[in-house]
C-alpha cells in the first residue's frame, strides 16, 4: 500500500484523498483548515466553469466532474441537486465551448428585460455546507485521516508521495509568486421560493437556490486579501441580483439575510496540475483553480490518481 499526504482539505483536496483511497493509498489529509473553514464553503458551487485556464484543460476536467456530480445528485445527502437555470447575457455572443459537455443547454426562451439573449440549461448546484460534510465522511469510511496542521513548508519525506492541494496556501508552501486572490463575497438569505438559478456575467451577479437559503452574489476582486465582509457591497450585490431576476426582486430585496460570507479564490494563469520528482520525494501539485474548484474537482482529482499511481 502506497502512502500519500494530502496538503489542504477544501474540495479540491478531499477529492483527490478520495480517488486515492479508492485507488488503494493510505492516505493522510493535513490543513490547517478544516473543511468547513475553507475558501469551498463559501462557494456558491454551481457547476460552472469560470476563472479558471487554460480552456481545452479546463473544459475535459469539468466534463468529468459533471458525470461525478450528475450521479452524486441521486444521493440526498450528499447536497447534490440538479437545477434548470439561465445564464443571461447583454450582448449575443456565440455558445461557450464547454456547452458540448451539457447535453441539456439550449438557448433560453424568455429574458427579462434589458438583456439580448440568454443559455438555459440544467446542471448541479452543490450545497457545500452539506458536501463537505458528506466528502469528509467518505474520507473517513475509505479509511484516510484529516489532521488540522499549519504546515511551515511542504512535507517531503522519502517514499510518501505529497499532493498539494494548498489553493492560495501554495503562494508560500510551493513558492510560488504566480498566486493571487480573487475576493469574492456572498450574502446568504432565506429561500423565498426561488427554484431556477440565474447568473448575470457581465454585472457578475447570480442567485444559487439552495435547500434552505439563497447564495448571492458577487465579486472577483484581483490581489485583495480582506475577508471582512463589507456592507455596501452587500447592498449593491442584493440590488443587482433584484434586478437580474425582476419576479423575485423585492423578495430577494426584503428576505432575511441568514449570512454575509467573504473567500478567496485561488487564483492563477493556469491551473497547476504536474508531477515534480526530486530523488527519492515526489509532490503532485493541483491547485489554482480560480472560481471553478468545485466545477473541476472531480476531474482533477482523477488525474492526480493517475499520477500518483495504482497502490
Amino acid at each position: 500500500m502506497g502512502r500519500v499526504i494530502v496538503v489542504g482539505a477544501g474540495v479540491i483536496g478531499l477529492s483527490c484523498a478520495i480517488r486515492l483511497l479508492q485507488a488503494g493509498h493510505r492516505v493522510d489529509v493535513i490543513a490547517r483548515e478544516l473543511p468547513q473553514e475553507t475558501t469551498s464553503a463559501v462557494a456558491a458551487a454551481l457547476w460552472y466553469p469560470y476563472l479558471a485556464y487554460p480552456r481545452e484543460q479546463v473544459d475535459a476536467w469539468g466534463a468529468a466532474s459533471l458525470a461525478v456530480f450528475e450521479e452524486l445528485a441521486a444521493d440526498p445527502a450528499t447536497g447534490v441537486v440538479s437545477r434548470w437555470g439561465v445564464e443571461l447575457l447583454r450582448e449575443r455572443s456565440p455558445r461557450p465551448e464547454w456547452a458540448g459537455a451539457v447535453p441539456t443547454f439550449r438557448e433560453a426562451e424568455r429574458v427579462p428585460d434589458g438583456y439580448a439573449g440568454g443559455w438555459s440549461l440544467r446542471v448541479p448546484v452543490i450545497e457545500m455546507p452539506v458536501y463537505l460534510d458528506w466528502l469528509t465522511r467518505r474520507l473517513h469510511e475509505l479509511g484516510g485521516t484529516l489532521t488540522r496542521m499549519a504546515l511551515p513548508h511542504l512535507p517531503r519525506p522519502e517514499g510518501v508521495t505529497v499532493v498539494n492541494c494548498s489553493g492560495l496556501g501554495a503562494l508560500g508552501l510551493a513558492r510560488d509568486p504566480s498566486m493571487t486572490p480573487i475576493r469574492g463575497q456572498v450574502v446568504v438569505v432565506e429561500q423565498v421560493g426561488l427554484e431556477q438559478w440565474w447568473v448575470d456575467d457581465s454585472e457578475l451577479a447570480y442567485a444559487i437556490p439552495r435547500s434552505e437559503t439563497i447564495v448571492l452574489g458577487g465579486t472577483a476582486q484581483d490581489s485583495v486579501w480582506g475577508t471582512m465582509p463589507d456592507p455596501a457591497v452587500a447592498r449593491a450585490i442584493v440590488a443587482r441580483c433584484a434586478r437580474m431576476v425582476p419576479e423575485f426582486g423585492w423578495r430577494l430585496e426584503r428576505a432575511r439575510v441568514v449570512a454575509h460570507r467573504v473567500g478567496l479564490r485561488p487564483g492563477r494563469p493556469s491551473v497547476r496540475l504536474e508531477e515534480e520528482i526530486s530523488g527519492e520525494r515526489r509532490v503532485v501539485h493541483c491547485y489554482g483553480h480560480g472560481g471553478s474548484g468545485v466545477t473541476l474537482s472531480w476531474g482533477c482529482a482523477a488525474e492526480v490518481a493517475r499520477l500518483v499511481g495504482r497502490a
